[in-house]
């Protein structure tokens, strides 16, 4: 199969997730516009490349992330890998956020959107970026190791949808409480570098806690989006 095709089979699998929930958006009548999903799932993509270049950037700095002495690795697996991958997608988060408030109103379905709170629209809109951050990374690292997409898409998605729900609030709730934003943008970064963490260490208990800490996180995160986009009628 030439490299082309193998890259086609690649995205199709990474992409399972979000079709998912965007079939879940559609079946419950999740108010949740198309023009936003598909946006959102840009953006998500789009948030991979600053990531990288953090990441290469400060990869450069010796000492600081020396895996071979314990604060080393923590520092890679927290502040080098978990934050600035959630930084990256905070950024581009904001710029799109700032971008869909300014074209809401020609939004085809606009008018459907707006008994919803921008906490719960907001919120979703980075659990769809995560996972088109979650489809660019499967995709890039399944190109070295074809047989680990199907594991990532089933494991690292769901932990990119989670924390990107958790990035999405927090900048939600930033202008009424910037602490509770900041603790909710911190619990992204716990998340995912404890997901990695876990990873990293021998044996198969650590990998299903792990698996287990990103399927409940995003579990969490799409009950929080139906309750807020279904909210109960008195």
């Amino acid at each position: 199969m030439s490299s082309i095709g193998v890259l086609i089979i690649l995205l199709l699998i990474s992409s399972i997730p979000a079709i998912a929930v965007f079939i879940w958006f559609r079946l419950t009548h999740n108010q949740f516009s198309l023009p936003r999903f598909s946006f959102s799932l840009l953006a998500g993509a789009v948030s991979f490349f600053p990531a990288l270049l953090f990441q290469n950037i400060l990869s450069a700095k010796n000492g600081i992330f020396n895996v071979a002495n314990k604060w080393g690795l923590f520092a890679e697996i927290f502040a080098r890998i978990a934050f600035t991958e959630e930084f990256s997608r905070l950024i581009i988060l904001i710029i799109l956020v700032i971008l869909l408030r300014r074209l809401e109103q020609k939004l085809t379905d606009s008018q459907n959107i707006e008994n919803i709170s921008s906490v719960t629209l907001t919120s979703a809109t980075g659990l769809v970026a995560g996972l088109g951050f979650a489809i660019i990374e499967n995709v890039v690292y399944g190109a070295s190791n074809p047989g680990n997409t199907l594991l990532r898409t089933f494991t690292a998605a769901p932990l990119h949808g989670a924390c990107g729900y958790r990035v999405g609030s927090s900048i939600s709730i930033f202008r009424d409480n910037p602490v509770r934003s900041f603790f909710r943008f911190l619990s992204a970064v716990i998340i995912h570098g404890v997901y990695n963490f876990m990873l990293i260490i021998p044996g198969i208990f650590p990998s299903i806690v792990a698996i287990l800490i990103a399927l409940f996180s995003l579990i969490s995160s799409i009950l929080a989006i139906h309750n807020g986009m279904n909210p109960s009628k008195e």
